[in-house]
């Protein structure tokens, strides 16, 4: 079929170009290697399977992460709206049962019509046709040789780490309070710490046994989601500055303010499972065992998942991709997802949503788009594809990639208008897209339909 889409990846940005091409018309080729071979981060067989947290972020749209969700739901974003389906209460933030999550994206593909889901390993770039690079930063090493070899550059790399989770029922609620800062709910469950318990526990997780590296691996760590220990290993205080900080939190028994707090959040509708927010980690198992059960109210925790450790891989998008994520030197292929340098589950579903679309767009004979830099999927574009930087790292979307802003704003008002800026310009984006758009896409069959190709909701 010369329309057809290939896709080499099976997780939230491979599910969500999937879902963007296919309801376009557009035959689509998933390709998952999962459950014929799993990575080291992954055990579900289910498609878009979360690993290092169950949190989405921020829903506010002062928040730019709040912001470049809301922008998903307006482009038709497929995950977005299982999100809302299967979250969990976490205050401000976005979390979901991650198990109803994938089973629904996996159930809504396989379901959609033109998509064909093929459960193997790809270890080499499909010579023809149009393709959708988001292996991931767990890119199998067969393919990651065949996308150095296509892209003539090294791969760079950082480590990222898993934060371990705990059976509810194992918690010591007599130690355990339940409050979010500031007292804006109480979704999360709270261990509060005294001075000497803070700096005892700081002092062992220092002295921790950690999996070792490889000769051939250089420890490089994305500052976003650096291990605990590591961090801990900056200073005595930094924890207590970080994950541990206990600002806008009170005992409700003592009345006061704990010296350091390590927060719980729900991993499930039910309650049975928590992480342990911040803390990734690098610690052996066993040790992980000894040390976080330090942690007044774990005890006897008991650990459903341990941390681990894991390499990701991620290329250097700016001297490789056009903005509308294009190989420059073969446009038929595309690259999204955490392999193309953004960091984030939000992040590289954005990425999967813009390679869907102008994937389809150019299978349908129209010029592939890109959304404004004013915007915050814009913004991350401009930041993949900026050819003038060259010492690259992965990066979270946030407002400093903005342009500026005329004036003198500051602080939440800054941030509001930037947000209303960025809402505008992506409408105005939009309606210029409708202009030249196609027939009116096909939905799933079901209770819900997916929303035009260009919805823009006020």
């Amino acid at each position: 079929m010369e329309q057809q889409i290939t896709i080499i990846g099976g997780g939230l940005a491979g599910c969500e170009a999937a879902w963007q091409a296919a309801r376009r018309g557009i035959p689509v080729l998933l390709y998952e290697m999962k459950p014929q071979q799993f990575s080291p981060a992954h055990v579900s067989p289910y498609l878009a399977e979360l690993v290092c947290s169950n949190s989405l972020r921020s829903n506010s749209l002062e928040n730019a992460v709040g912001l470049l969700k809301e922008e998903l739901r307006r482009l038709g974003s497929l995950l977005m709206a299982v999100a809302e389906k299967t979250r969990v209460p976490a205050g401000d933030a976005l979390a979901v049962d991650r198990q109803a999550f994938a089973a629904a994206i996996t159930d809504r593909l396989q379901k959609m019509e033109g998509m064909r889901i093929v459960r193997e390993k790809m270890d080499e770039i499909p010579r023809e046709g149009r393709v959708i690079i988001a292996s991931g930063p767990l890119t199998s090493p067969a393919l990651a040789e065949s996308i150095q070899k296509m892209t003539g550059a090294e791969h760079l790399y950082f480590y990222d780490a898993i934060a371990p989770i705990v059976d509810g029922d194992s918690l010591d609620m007599k130690v355990i309070f339940r409050a979010s800062r500031y007292g804006e709910g109480s979704d999360y469950l709270n261990c509060p710490m005294s001075a000497e318990e803070y700096f005892r526990f700081v002092e062992e997780l220092s002295k921790g046994e950690k999996v070792a590296y490889r000769e051939f691996e250089k420890p490089v760590h994305f500052e976003g989601c650096l291990p605990v220990e590591e961090m801990a290993e900056r200073g005595r205080e930094t924890l207590s500055h970080g994950p541990m900080k206990p600002v806008g939190l009170k005992d409700p028994r003592t009345g006061k303010t704990p010296y350091a707090v390590v927060q719980l959040r729900r991993e499930d509708n039910r309650g049975t499972a928590y992480n342990l927010v911040g803390f990734q980690t690098k610690l052996k198992w066993k040790e992980q065992e000894r040390v976080f059960r330090m942690i007044p109210g774990l005890g006897k925790a008991f650990f459903l998942r341990l941390g681990s450790l894991h390499r990701n891989t991620f290329i250097h998008s700016p001297s490789l991709l056009e903005k509308t994520l294009q190989f420059r030197k073969d446009p038929r292929i595309f690259f999204a997802g955490q392999i193309s340098g953004v960091e984030g589950y939000v992040e590289s579903t954005a990425m999967g949503l813009l390679a869907g679309i102008n994937a389809a767009r150019v299978a349908q004979g129209k010029t592939p788009a890109f959304p404004p830099p004013t915007t915050a999927i814009g913004s991350l574009v401009h930041y993949l594809t900026d050819a003038r930087v060259k010492e690259f790292q992965p990066m979270n979307v946030n407002f400093g990639l903005f342009p500026p802003l005329e004036g003198r704003s500051k602080g939440r008002e800054k941030k509001r208008i930037m947000g209303e800026r960025a809402l505008k310009d992506l409408g105005e984006w939009i309606q210029e897209i409708k202009e030249h758009a196609g027939p009116v896409e096909k939905t799933l069959s079901g209770s819900e339909s997916a929303p035009s190709e260009i919805s823009f909701e006020s």
